[in-house]
């Protein structure tokens, strides 16, 4: 999952900056394979087999329950990053309002996985969803951070992980809004207290999550 997605990070964060990279030019080897490829292609090959096995495999792989959490996670993450400059705002939990960090993570969860997110990270932290460790996280893992320094490793603030290291949360009004950071950010990096997998609770029938007491 983590390779699935984690391109999106680097070409969203370049998108922004620097606009579109251009395609590289056809090779002169591309252009002389392309006029015996007729001739080639008259004879079946092992290879067109192999790939048609491939395929086979894959659509097998992608009708799987197990692979529901990925398409979760890419469909979370991609209405995340179009949301990004979305205002910061206490207490918000919609667009047009703009969001603070707990209200942006529960209405990504809420529209795109139909969860019911409890709204506080305080009550967001005590999830009853797998514990993930840093070196572990996969795209879609909430991350808990602890920011004020008044109640230090009292959970403050969440995002959530996108992949490469990268993370997306609706920072403050100072800094923007919605945006990612990175995870390896010393101001960050110091501030993690754990992650949790709360898409592994993504129901069938239900679509509300209970925390943990």
């Amino acid at each position: 999952m983590l390779k699935r997605f984690a391109p999106l990070v680097p070409l969203a964060l370049v998108t922004l900056l620097f606009g579109c990279a251009a395609q590289s030019p056809v090779s002169q080897q591309q252009v002389q394979h392309s006029s015996v490829s007729t001739q080639a292609a008259a004879q079946p090959s092992l290879m067109t087999e192999e790939e048609l096995m491939s395929e086979k495999e894959l659509a097998q792989f992608s009708s799987s329950k197990p692979y529901q959490l990925p398409v979760l996670a890419d469909s979370i993450l991609e209405r995340g990053m179009a949301l990004i400059g979305t205002r910061y705002r206490f207490g918000g939990t919609s667009e047009t309002s703009g969001f603070d960090c707990s209200g942006f993570i529960g209405y990504l969860f809420r529209e795109e996985a139909g969860m019911t997110l409890p709204r506080s990270t305080r009550e967001m932290i005590n999830l009853d969803a797998p514990l993930v460790a840093r070196n572990n996280l996969k795209p879609g893992d909430l991350l808990f951070f602890s920011t004020n320094s008044r109640n230090r490793g009292r959970v403050s603030h969440a995002g959530i992980y996108l992949g490469d290291d990268q993370f997306i949360h609706s920072s403050s009004r100072r800094s923007g809004g919605v945006r990612i950071d990175s995870l390896g950010d010393s101001y960050w990096s110091k501030t993690f207290i754990e992650a949790k997998r709360a898409l592994a609770l993504a129901p069938n029938a239900s679509t509300t999550v209970i925390s943990r007491n």
